[in-house]
């Protein structure tokens, strides 16, 4: 197929997604093809035809470029070509921007819609590689909780990992990190990803200016992100609820949650200010209260303990403000709260420890928050957390419990792929390649299935490894399922 083919093939796509208009065929072709340092254009014979999706056809610019010398054959320089070309194809902010308000007027869901959608055509959400992701769902005395083997982001290259470190430092500043809105059409450039195709969407949130935007590597369906605009660290706080509220408010379809404040309990980057979001019912979101209680100073406000592997008091309330009030006394009164008996001291000298994962929705036309309660406390026997995934479960989770693990969604490393194969061929007697970290439990498993068929392998292993997920998230809990646990949990919620 020649290469003017894989052009006309792309412009015609971008125009069948309505990315471009029919008005823009010759300029976007002679963009691209400038791209490709290629000062003439040859048209094909009629009847010429590529079926190829769009990630294809950029992969087969982005190879020629390599091939003709235009750029490097480095992963993030094929990355930063391929977002240049797609860049071409995406109207500008503004005009995406007014699309999605145009569309907001009609329905919010309609607007987010119209913007996911973009994201996806646009190459930004990388579907290709996320559909190389090993997603199921195992049933757990806790429901059905979500298990992914994240094999979407590629593997870096020695010849990739040599050009990072040998950057200098001082290129490496702008933007501030990954999620400050200077990403927006960012070229990119070696150890930071190319953004030149992304674009976001600017809100309001309780008088503050914010983006939307698309996960790259979405984990569940529409996996958003807000981010302020001010590169601050994230707090945990009531200021942060009222943003949350207002987003559910004003996208009811969606939720939004933000990872916890501090390190061991916290996501990846507590350097900005963020929240993810989504149209998505999470295991947790299903699980029914199973304790409730009054809050004397809130009235308004429906409160309960969830039966949930973590510890989490649901609030609900057809009053915002009540609701804000009431989050505001639950997270006041836990950050300082200790009982020695349960393990949970807020403080080591002036050290905080104790600190929230919230999570809001709508549900049935009144505002619903669940506060999840957590606390970063280490000792010798649990260097990396007292409340994190205890060491006999590293082998397969090791890492901090965020908001989507603390939601019921595992996001587990690729390397499980390959790992969980041996785990199958030891359970099946069959020559294996176990590593060290998974024999004591594989030989749990063998002392439990005695007589394993290659037919149900497969099955037995993936359930066993929901039940890892679930122990996992018992060990993140702060009051414990046991009876004392739920005692000492009762205690905390009497005194709100």
């Amino acid at each position: 197929m020649s290469i003017f083919l894989t052009v006309d093939t792309l412009v015609e796509k971008a125009i069948t997604a309505e990315l471009i208009g029919k008005e823009d065929e010759i300029y976007v072709r002679n963009r691209i093809l400038a791209l490709l340092k290629l000062a003439a254009y040859k048209e094909e014979e009629v009847g010429s035809h590529d079926d190829s999706p769009i990630p294809d056809l950029l992969e087969t610019l982005t190879a020629y470029a390599v091939d003709h010398d235009i750029i490097e054959d480095v992963f993030d320089e094929k990355e930063m070509f391929s977002a240049r070309v797609m860049d071409v194809l995406v109207a500008r902010p503004s005009v995406i921007n007014s699309t999605f308000a145009a569309h907001y007027q009609e329905n919010p869901q309609q607007a987010t819609d119209y913007f996911y959608q973009l994201s996806q055509d646009s190459h930004y959400i990388q579907t290709k590689r996320i559909s190389q992701n090993i997603s199921y769902q195992v049933v757990t005395e806790y429901g059905e909780l979500d298990i992914t083997i994240n094999l979407s982001k590629p593997e870096k290259d020695p010849k990739q990992i040599a050009l990072e470190k040998s950057m200098p430092k001082k290129d490496q500043t702008y933007p501030q990190c990954l999620l400050c809105v200077e990403n927006e059409g960012y070229e990119g450039r070696i150890g930071h990803p190319a953004r030149a195709n992304h674009r976001m969407i600017g809100l309001n949130l309780a008088g503050e200016p914010w983006m939307l935007q698309y996960s790259p590597y979405v984990y569940y369906n529409e996996h958003c992100i807000v981010l302020s605009e001010t590169h601050r660290p994230m707090e945990i706080g009531r200021s942060g609820f009222e943003r949350l509220l207002h987003f559910v408010h004003q996208f009811p379809h969606y939720f939004a949650g933000s990872n916890a404040d501090l390190p061991i309990v916290g996501g990846s980057i507590l350097s900005h200010d963020h929240y993810q979001g989504g149209h998505y019912e999470f295991a947790m979101e299903r699980a029914e209260v199973e304790y409730t209680f009054s809050m004397n100073r809130h009235p308004e406000v429906e409160a309960g303990i969830v039966k949930w592997p973590m510890s989490v008091v649901r609030l609900k309330s057809g009053s915002m403000e009540a609701l804000l009030y009431a989050a505001e006394e639950v997270l006041t009164s836990w950050k300082g709260y200790s009982d020695p008996r349960a393990e949970v001291l807020a403080f080591t000298g002036d050290t905080p420890h104790n600190t929230i994962t919230p999570i809001a929705r709508m549900r049935e036309g009144k505002y619903e928050m669940d506060l999840v309660l957590r606390n970063n406390r280490t000792d010798e026997e649990h260097p990396m957390g007292i409340f994190h995934p205890h060491e006999d479960v590293h082998h397969i989770k090791k890492e901090n419990i965020g908001l989507i693990e603390v939601m019921g969604l595992a996001v587990l490393p690729a390397r499980l792929k390959e790992e969980l194969g041996q785990v199958e061929k030891a359970l099946l007697g069959e020559n294996h390649d176990v590593a060290d970290y998974h024999l004591p439990w594989v030989k749990e498993l063998q002392n439990r299935y005695q007589c394993v068929s290659p037919e149900h392998v497969s099955g037995i292993v993936k359930e066993e490894l929901g039940k890892k997920f679930s122990r996992v998230l018992e060990d993140a809990g702060v009051f414990k399922r046991d009876e004392r646990g739920q005692q000492a949990f009762k205690r905390l919620v009497e005194g709100f």
